[in-house]
């Protein structure tokens, strides 16, 4: 049985109900983060939480001064014992204005949501199938104060998802207003050229995801070169490799674009290194 909790109220995942006046269920008022879990603990989670409540303040809400790392890995990881995640799993932790007003919030305190699943990996695994992408034209995503943080308002990435499928695709990638590509539905977005990672800045709009900052550090310490640039279609042309990132699922080759084709090599030695590095870091994690 898998358990969910509420604001500090722990719940079975089976029974439990929305409020009907949750803010982040009326009006996707709130901010999220999907938090990997390797050998039943939560990994990166500083980032993880520096970046949520970043995102809360940019969303005007308030938080506690005691919502701090300390206090959602305990709470993470009393989840996964409780629902048996001993392995691979995956984390929904969620920060939202708590109920009441319309438009205009009654008050802008905060309630938290924690959810814990179950994987069937416990490490991060490198899909054998490339994807096979293409460029999402319907919307464009708007650079703006809260462009770089995963709120709950998501409509361009669940069109751009259902749009994917429509064209029998398996993603697509999202660009801003000035054409520049940013990433894809539910990933950060690397081009690999002559060796040399190329990724969107986030000036530019991206989400600032943290396996985007994850990869970016392990390739520069293992002697790779990583630049943040403008991304536009003819980069994909010329490029030899085209990989996604995400929390969850790590790494993502796609193995084309149009009529473009794709390699893999930096794709599986990045891999490789995001293993490695976090069957050592998680050892340091205390029990």
């Amino acid at each position: 049985m898998l358990y969910v909790n509420n604001n500090d109220i722990i719940l079975s995942a089976e029974e439990f109900s929305i409020h009907a006046g949750s803010r982040a269920y009326l009006y996707g008022d709130g901010v999220f983060e999907s938090i990997r879990i390797m050998h039943g603990v939560p990994i990166n989670l500083e980032n993880h939480i520096k970046r949520l409540l970043e995102g809360a303040k940019a969303i005007r809400m308030r938080v506690p001064s005691y919502y701090t790392i300390d206090f959602f890995a305990i709470r993470i990881r009393e989840l996964c014992k409780k629902s048996n995640i001993t392995m691979g799993g995956y984390c929904r932790l969620s920060l939202d204005r708590m109920p009441g007003g319309k438009f205009k919030p009654e008050t802008n305190d905060s309630q938290f949501f924690i959810e814990v699943k179950p994987l069937d990996s416990n490490n991060f695994s490198l899909n054998s199938k490339g994807l096979e992408v293409d460029i999402y034209t319907d919307l464009k995503k708007q650079k703006n104060t809260i462009a770089n943080f995963k709120t709950k308002n998501c409509l361009l990435y669940i069109l751009a998802s259902i749009k994917a499928q429509e064209k029998q695709l398996d993603d697509l990638l999202i660009t801003n207003e000035n054409g520049g590509i940013l990433e894809s539905s539910s990933s950060n977005l690397f081009v690999v050229s002559n060796n040399i990672l190329y990724t969107p800045g986030l000036e530019e709009g991206c989400l600032a995801g943290t396996m985007r900052m994850q990869i970016i550090n392990l390739a520069l310490r293992n002697g790779i070169r990583v630049y943040e640039s403008n991304i536009t279609p003819q980069n994909l042309l010329i490029a030899d490799e085209i990989l996604l990132t995400n929390a969850i699922s790590g790494i993502t080759w796609v193995s084309g674009y149009r009529t473009k084709r794709y390699f893999n090599n930096i794709s599986k030695r990045l891999n490789h290194l995001l293993n490695d590095y976090w069957e050592e870091e998680v050892k340091k994690l205390p029990l």
